[in-house]
């Protein structure tokens, strides 16, 4: 029964919104944090993404981003509960800023550039965004039929399938965005980098050469 008092209903998005800012995997919507709380949390996890870069997620601590952030233990594990709650949440933290990069961000990722550029830029951005923890990402694959819902991807195969329409390649943009995704998959891209030996720039070459192929055009 509603009243006067009652308050509106959530706004739902409109069928083909945009979203952003997804998260890496469908989870419930947490509690909406005091102002003060949200900026300790983002002052964390830029710490973390810092020591992230300079020494990879095996020695990332709770101890070392606690000095990083200027703050005490304590503080860490009120907010992340343990390391795995850390890394976790660190990820998500990552995958925001990345999305933020390529819907918002200078170019050529951005908006700001050309589609086909866009598209070149992707791949390499993806290799570099992901190079530092992917056994973190691996081990979050539990399921691997449910990595395929994964909110993040989508937003990427819908952004991936934009700029093929925009750069005019011929064929069906939206499964032509998953086989360019599938190129630099997580697990792909650790099995030829630590089972074949191959560099990042091989890596990329390729994204290069695939994007060529297809015929995308400015």
């Amino acid at each position: 029964m509603t009243g006067p008092d009652t308050p509106p209903p959530p706004r739902l998005p409109e069928p083909g919104e945009a979203r952003t800012n997804l998260p890496l995997a469908p989870t419930d919507q947490p509690p909406q944090l005091r102002a003060d709380a949200a900026r300790n949390r983002t002052l964390l996890l830029d710490a973390a993404s810092r020591l992230l870069s300079g020494c990879g997620a095996a020695d990332l601590t709770m101890e070392s981003v606690a000095a990083a952030a200027g703050v005490g233990k304590g503080t860490v594990f009120r907010r992340f509960g343990d390391r795995a709650g850390l890394l976790i949440a660190l990820l998500d933290h990552r995958e925001k800023q990345f999305q933020a990069a390529f819907l918002s961000g200078p170019p050529p990722l951005g908006p700001d550039a050309p589609a086909a550029e866009r598209l070149h830029a992707f791949g390499p951005a993806t290799l570099r965004h992901e190079s530092d923890h992917h056994p973190l990402i691996l081990a979050s694959r539990s399921d691997p039929l449910r990595n395929y819902s994964v909110p993040a991807l989508h937003l990427r195969i819908n952004h991936i399938a934009m700029l093929l329409r925009q750069a005019n390649v011929p064929g069906d943009p939206e499964l032509l965005a998953h086989t360019l995704l599938a190129s630099i998959d997580t697990a792909l891209v650790h099995h030829l980098t630590t089972e074949r030996g191959m560099s990042l720039e091989r890596l990329e070459e390729a994204w290069h050469h695939l994007v060529t192929s297809l015929g995308a055009t400015t």
